[in-house]
């Protein structure tokens, strides 16, 4: 069934329920986030020193008449409060955001890191099985020293029959 709507006139409106307006935190986020770099640059603390020196010109060298903060700068200090508390909040949403970021790719970086160490530790147990069954494989300088020894074996049988040979002859 479809949903009843909530904005018809002949329905009570839940009691204290309060509708905000919606928006996208990621969007708000990175708005936040653009603000921020825009308040930490050369540039907003430059246009930021010649506002406030335009203000004091005025204020200071305009006609009584014309001066639009004639208390002492009282204005000028109830809008750089307005700017701070506002900046605060943005500036720290924006910290947090990059914390999180930070946060991820650490996790990524542990996780990495301990697929390499497992890598590592496995390509180390397969050098040191290699160099095992190394171990038990004959190279060539063990084949040619064996085949060298088989060779004089040999020689010095050929040596005993041919002697025995001589022996049985002469007898």
């Amino acid at each position: 069934m479809s949903e009843p709507r909530r904005d018809r006139l002949d329905q009570p409106v839940e009691p204290g329920r309060v509708r905000l307006p919606r928006f996208d935190p990621e969007a708000f986020g990175r708005w936040s986030e653009s603000i921020a770099r825009y308040m930490g640059t050369a540039k907003f603390i430059v246009y930021m020193t010649v506002v406030i020196g335009a203000w004091f010109a005025w204020n200071t060298l305009a006609p009584k008449t014309l001066r639009f903060d004639p208390y002492t700068f009282t204005f000028l200090t109830l809008v750089l409060s307005l700017q701070a508390s506002y900046a605060a909040p943005l500036i720290l949403l924006a910290q947090n955001r990059q914390a999180d970021r930070d946060r991820l790719a650490m996790e990524e970086d542990r996780r990495r890191a301990a697929m390499q160490k497992a890598d590592t530790e496995y390509l180390t147990r397969e050098i040191a099985a290699l160099r095992i069954a190394l171990g038990e494989v004959a190279t060539r300088d063990f084949v040619r020293s064996e085949l060298a020894r088989l060779a004089d074996e040999l020689d010095e049988a050929a040596a005993r029959r041919a002697k025995l040979d001589r022996r049985d002859q002469d007898a």
